[in-house]
């Protein structure tokens, strides 16, 4: 079988599992001899920010020498990008070996879910090439996800919102309850959440289990300057710090990633080390900036805590330019409350459509935005809509592509001229 084969016998397969439970990806991972204890792990869950950690993790760490796994979804390009080390994505061949290797386990009680068959293709992929670290990121939720049969050294919630509800519970508590599923016996436990009754959630998870608790604002801060930012830690303090990633949110991302790196150190920590590894870190179409004149930015926000954030830097950003969006959405949503605070700042709104049965009918939003924007039309497809969003912006404009990351990686593979592999949550 080649890459293509592989990906389309995966993509046929069940797409969300989370209320299956952990029995058949232990009876797989059992079969191929635990791949999963066999490197140092860190494990993240978290409504938002759980990648940009989990990219600024890696980094850092591969700076300071390791070799590192990195495990993340879902793509925005191409089906490799889940499962990286050392930076660069496995190669076609890779996938269809590993994909093979897991496939031919016959001994589980019920077929995988895709992320499950992701899932243990990542742990053998990063046990074969003997990763020192591999930072892995939950598919979603925590409790029951594939993720969570690792023992990790590190476990990082970054934040809580309500997203998935259907999954996960419809208040932040519950939510919360979900996430903490990872907090493992005495391993530590690093976060930022917010909102105080999941906070309470993750302490008294972390107290039941013995777990070391270090809180953003507590145990280590972080402080923002003009220009840079500082860090103080749990036993070291780092100035003059900048972040290659866009948005202030990312300050406190950084925090916890520092904090993890200062736990997996010890008194080998280096600032040149921290210092590289933010200023280098990459994190595609997260608050990313396509060019300056005029200003073109894509960022995935898909719901309304990373909806907030990008509007904030839009305000902060804009500095008087008329703004054009470009927005498509998933059917899950609560398109009002994601859409209202953008559409305040635009004076013209294309919306689309991501090539993904989940999205929602653009005549939805249209008839939601009319009344607020004024000019609002539908290009249901993705990459006409960016392009006519460029060819009528002029130098002073901006332009901004949201929604979903489904509509910006549809983006990213117009400018790369790369064919999108099928998208799967």
């Amino acid at each position: 079988m080649n890459y293509n084969d592989c990906l389309k016998e995966m993509y046929s397969l069940r797409r969300f599992g989370i209320k299956l439970g952990l029995s058949t990806i232990q009876q797989i991972l059992s079969e191929l001899n635990n791949p999963q204890d066999k490197f140092a792990a860190i494990h993240i869950a978290g409504t938002n920010g759980k990648g940009s950690v989990a990219a600024m993790l890696a980094n850092i760490l591969k700076l300071a020498g390791f070799k590192v796994g990195l495990y993340t979804s879902p793509h925005l390009i191409r089906f490799n990008e889940r499962i990286v080390i050392d930076g660069t994505p496995i190669d076609d061949d890779q996938v269809a070996s590993l994909y093979q290797k897991v496939k031919k386990v016959q001994k589980v009680d019920r077929e995988l879910t895709f992320f499950e068959y992701t899932t243990a293709m990542a742990f053998y992929a990063f046990a074969e090439q003997n990763v020192d670290w591999a930072i892995i990121e939950t598919g979603m939720g925590g409790r029951l996800d594939a993720t969570n049969v690792l023992l990790p050294k590190i476990s990082i919630i970054t934040s809580i919102g309500l997203e998935h509800q259907t999954y996960l519970g419809n208040t932040t508590s519950k939510i919360a309850y979900e996430k903490a599923g990872i907090i493992k016996p005495n391993c530590p436990i690093i976060t930022d959440v917010k909102p105080q009754r999941a906070f309470e959630v993750i302490k008294n998870k972390a107290k039941e289990q013995c777990a070391p608790l270090y809180q953003l604002g507590k145990q280590m801060r972080v402080h923002r300057k003009k220009d840079d930012f500082s860090y103080i830690g749990l036993n070291y303090n780092w100035y003059q710090l900048n972040c290659a990633l866009n948005g202030s949110h990312q300050i406190r991302n950084a925090g916890m990633a520092l904090c993890a790196y200062e736990l997996i150190m010890g008194n080998k920590v280096s600032w040149q080390v921290v210092r590289d590894g933010l200023q280098t870190v990459k994190w595609p179409g997260r608050l990313e900036i396509i060019s300056q004149e005029p200003l073109v930015l894509i960022d995935g926000a898909h719901n309304i805590m990373a909806i907030k954030q990008l509007s904030e830097y839009l305000e902060n950003t804009l500095e008087g330019r008329p703004l054009t969006l470009v927005l498509g959405l998933l059917d899950d949503k609560p398109y009002k409350k994601m859409l209202t605070p953008l559409i305040k700042q635009a004076k013209s709104l294309i919306i689309t459509q991501p090539k993904i049965d989940r999205s929602i009918d653009p005549n939805i939003l249209y008839d939601f935005a009319k009344p607020h924007v004024p000019k609002v039309s539908i290009i249901p497809d993705v990459s006409d809509a960016y392009f006519e969003a460029i060819k009528n912006a002029k130098a002073t404009d901006a332009v901004c592509v949201t929604g979903s990351l489904y509509v910006i990686g549809e983006v990213k593979a117009a400018l790369s001229e790369t064919p999108v592999d099928i998208f799967l949550a």
